[in-house]
């Protein structure tokens, strides 16, 4: 039986499914913490070392988790990503990828560039200029995100509305994440959360927010949605502008306009997905990671000598 290293440091629901998944074709998967590996340069034995896997790398890896820390930690586990692809082990999603969409400024920036339709963004160092960008965007009848530049879930997210609200304009970690409020076409809160994997939409839902904040973490209700081509070129098409396997893109309506791309996740959770959607997702991700980066099919098992 093939082998698969989950990165996570909370399996729960998600590392449950992907386990059931990747047995269904033949492989164990054991879930470890990338705080538990290691460099080990010397000699003969391995470059990454992997509690867990003393006797030999994983078949391939799947990233459900980076944990935090510092930036000196933070780029060490990405440096495992790396150094684990460079010796062959598939990486899914890879370092490159998550270094990209979990730094929003550079997804933004990445998105815009594109061409792909996205939020008027702005990131900033100094004070005194968030604070002008803001009051600007306020007397032009606009209101502003302030978000953490590495986070999730919702969390750290403010939405400023008036004058008053500058209070709560904090940086993080001394940089300011400013985006205008796109305003729905809805008459409710909501988003579209388009899953896609190797270049495919597979499923969406629509994610209806208790406030102006869509995150099901942050207690909003999902329904399913039909993928109509253009919903769903556009999710391929931010996914691919992050070279990633697999992706969470959060899309709006905009009132106006059209599709807009709020955000793309390269660690996506899709419990509440999958309420609302036919398709077996982690039975899709684990497909899709065998048979094109481990060739398909179960592996084989070897005979034990007599």
């Amino acid at each position: 039986m093939g082998r698969i290293a989950v990165f996570t440091d909370d399996p729960g629901w998600h590392g449950q499914q992907l386990r059931l998944a990747f047995a269904s074709r033949g492989y164990a998967s054991h879930y470890v913490s990338l705080t538990e590996c290691k460099f080990q340069l010397e000699g003969a034995a391995g470059p990454v070392s992997i509690q867990g896997f003393e006797s030999g790398l994983p078949d391939a890896v799947f990233v459900r988790g980076v944990p935090g820390g510092s930036l000196e930690q933070v780029v060490f586990y990405l440096d495992i990503l790396h150094a684990l692809k460079i010796i062959g082990i598939p990486v899914y999603n890879d370092g490159r990828a998550i270094e990209r969409s979990v730094d929003k400024g550079m997804t933004s920036f990445l998105l815009h560039q594109n061409g792909l339709p996205t939020p008027l963004t702005w990131v900033l160092h100094d004070r005194k200029d968030a604070l002008a960008r803001v009051e600007r965007e306020l007397s032009e009848g606009h209101m502003v995100i302030s978000k953490p530049l590495f986070g999730s879930q919702g969390e750290g997210v403010r939405r400023i509305e008036k004058m008053l609200d500058l209070f709560w304009l904090t940086s993080s970690r001394g940089i300011y994440y400013l985006q205008r409020f796109v305003e729905g076409q809805d008459k409710y809160y909501s988003d579209i959360r388009v899953f896609v994997i190797n270049g495919r939409a597979i499923a969406a839902m629509r994610r209806k927010g208790l406030s102006w904040l869509n995150n099901v973490a942050q207690g909003a209700v999902c329904e399913p949605v039909a993928l109509d081509d253009e919903l769903a070129e556009l999710a391929v098409k931010a996914a691919a502008v992050l070279a990633m396997d697999y992706a969470g893109v959060d899309i709006i309506r905009a009132r106006g306009t059209g599709y807009t791309v709020i955000e793309v996740n390269s660690i996506p959770a899709w419990k509440g997905l999958q309420k609302v959607c036919a398709v077996n997702v982690a039975q899709a991700l684990a497909d899709d990671l065998i048979d094109r980066h481990l060739g398909g099919g179960c592996p084989q098992l070897q005979a034990v000598a007599s």
